[in-house]
């Protein structure tokens, strides 16, 4: 969602903040603002905005300068008020001037109250609410300090907020609260930062704080202290990020996709690191949870989006593999659903930036049940990953493009290893077993550079279907995920619209969408489930549809349709477990250059962000 960024010190203060926002872009946002403590005799704070992109608010900053040591910006993703100037964070009220991410759910009520004592709102936004509050309260009590203040604002908020706030009054420091929403503290020499997510500040310091919820931060230049909503002080020990800068970076990639597309093969071998080695799987965070582990008899796998599709595909791997009965949840439904809880369950979630909103509750929820929890998410440190009993990092590394791809590959990776370490507990997995899993899973990187490294034929096919105006994809087994995983990222990156099904379902209802305009991509392995998806792809091929056949070793059945089958794209062959991930690299080539053609943005697709930390 929304991008926050904040800095207390002695540079000049709005190129520092730009430059932070854009390392934020890909979560998403239509407009830009930045608030500054402008140097001078006066204790003012100027604001800046421009609806667009952050190249908008640069020329704005170059025509109208702000200069100052202090201040803060924030990208904004639409939620309440269509983006305009109007509605671009920061919002002011009196001296108090505010940026936010989240939603305040008592934001009307509270606005009504305001206006009755004589406020005026100049947005349509809920943000708004937040400084003409503090404002409030602290012309009610003159007596009352900034922080005072905020205190008694934060607790009259429902709903899910990352607020920084500066005051007029008291010009050095900045205010953070957070709750149900992430916010970090960067720590440097004589200087700190403020910042929704770890990428924006990595060139700056790799000492981070993360904020837990319920808790506010006063941060000047030499120090930070926390306290809870109440009052009560605490302390927090800095992590050390090891997150490579370049890693951030495009490194002479066109888009962040590609170059994180391409960055797959390394991302696997660090999610294996420490983990896998001479054939033994070493699962220290699982192995500090034997008993728990060894007690589960059905398990429970929640997520959004990407993540959702990877927990489709971890049900087949664990109970494949492991042999425990495995449900899939939405996470936005599971929240809700008056589910009765089984016997000695546990729950499951994914969220590659360990803040998706939904995901978090559903995790909230199961906590409160005491219910054993486990996540799989990228991002140490980050909500999901404190709050579970257990935490898997896929090592992914930063991520930027909004659209998933790495971070996908190496949830399936953890949840292959995972599926693996609850089979050699239940007994059900032996030691050659183990052996030969966790030996495909070491030549995984190469066979995923070897699609990698043919790409071009994608790029063609790519060139022929570019103004598709629909596209089906099928598979089978362990793969039909798949299909729904390479349909989304199509209608995520161009625009088109797309629909993945299990194969076998197809004459129940999509057949009737198929005719020769309709491109197909199917996945055809050689496994057990070969000729039943050969006959569906037959049932496509009758009809006359453009047929996109992946498929590890054609044989003398698919040579056989060739003139029918339009392209058949060839990946290498290992395990059926593990055959997903590979089929999932040209789905994300063909999807990001059928994007490229049609000129859509890439990183950023429209109406997209890439941490959904609002319901």
């Amino acid at each position: 969602m929304c991008g926050i960024v904040g800095y207390i010190g002695n540079k000049e203060v709005a190129p520092l903040l730009v430059d932070c926002l854009r390392r934020l872009e890909y979560r998403g946002y239509d407009s830009a603002g930045v608030a500054v403590f402008q140097n001078g005799d006066h204790n003012e704070i100027v604001i800046r905005k421009a609806i667009g992109k952050l190249y908008n608010l640069d020329s704005l900053l170059k025509d109208n300068p702000a200069h100052g040591a202090v201040g803060m910006g924030h990208t904004r993703w639409a939620t309440h008020g269509e983006p305009s100037e109007e509605n671009a964070h920061p919002h002011r009220s009196g001296s108090i001037v505010v940026v936010h991410n989240g939603i305040i759910e008592n934001n009307q009520e509270l606005r009504d109250e305001l206006v009755a004592k004589g406020h005026m709102f100049l947005s349509e936004t809920d943000t708004e609410v937040i400084p003409h509050l503090i404002d409030q309260v602290m012309r009610e009590d003159t007596g009352l300090s900034f922080k005072d203040a905020l205190y008694v604002v934060v607790r009259r908020l429902d709903g899910a907020f990352a607020i920084v706030a500066m005051c007029e009054r008291e010009p050095d420091k900045l205010l953070v609260a957070k709750k149900n929403a992430p916010i970090v503290i960067g720590l440097g020499d004589a200087e700190n930062f403020v910042a929704s997510d770890i990428p924006a500040l990595l060139e700056h310091t790799r000492k981070i704080v993360f904020l837990e919820d319920g808790e506010i931060a006063e941060v000047t230049r030499e120090s930070v202290t926390y306290s809870k909503f109440n009052g009560e002080p605490i302390e927090h020990e800095p992590q050390l990020i090891s997150w490579d800068v370049s890693v951030a970076m495009k490194n002479g990639y066109k888009h962040f996709l590609l170059k994180e597309i391409h960055e797959q093969p390394r991302a696997i071998i660090d999610t294996m690191r420490g983990r896998v080695s001479q054939g033994t799987l070493s699962f220290r965070e699982l192995e500090a949870q034997r008993v728990m582990l060894m007690g589960i008899k059905n398990l429970r796998l929640i997520a959004c989006g990407t993540s959702w599709h990877a927990c489709l595909i971890g049900k087949f791997l664990i109970e494949e593999i492991a042999g425990i009965p495995v449900e899939v949840d939405y996470a936005s439904e599971y929240r809700y659903r008056k589910t009765p809880t089984r016997d000695e369950e546990a729950v499951l979630v994914i969220s590659q930036s360990g803040e998706t909103a939904d995901t978090g509750f559903c995790l909230d929820l199961a906590n409160q049940k005491c219910i054993s929890t486990i996540a799989i998410c990228n991002v140490f440190g980050s909500n999901i990953a404190r709050k579970a009993k257990i935490t898997l990092i896929t090592q992914a590394g930063p991520e930027l493009s909004v659209a998933s791809s790495k971070a996908f590959t190496t949830q399936l990776t953890t949840l292959y290893l995972f599926a693996i370490h609850m089979g050699i507990l239940r007994g059900v997995v032996n030691k050659e077993q183990e052996r030969k899993l966790l030996e495909d899973l070491t030549h995984l990187p190469t066979l995923l550079q070897e699609v990698i490294a043919d790409q071009k034929a994608i790029e063609l096919i790519a060139n022929s279907y570019r103004n598709a105006k629909g596209f089906l994809y099928l598979g089978r087994g362990v793969n039909y995920p798949v299909a729904l995983e390479g349909a989304l990222k199509l209608k995520e990156l161009s625009y088109i619209q797309a629909e993945g099904y299990p194969a076998g379902e197809m004459k129940h209802g999509p057949i009737a969408l198929i005719d020769e305009k309709m491109p197909v991509v199917i996945c055809i392995p050689h496994d057990e489930l070969y000729q039943k998806s050969l006959s569906n792809l037959q049932e496509v091929v009758a009809r006359g549809a453009p047929v996109i056949a992946l498929t590890d070793a054609p044989a003398k059945e698919l040579a056989r349709l060739a003139k029918l089958v339009k392209e058949i794209v060839l990946v290498p062959h290992t395990n059926h477990f593990l055959m997903p991930i590979l089929f999932t690299i040209p789905m994300q080539l063909l999807a990001y250059h059928i994007a490229v053609l049609r000129g859509t943005d890439v990183d950023q697709p429209r109406n997209l962000a890439k941490s959904v930390t609002v319901e």
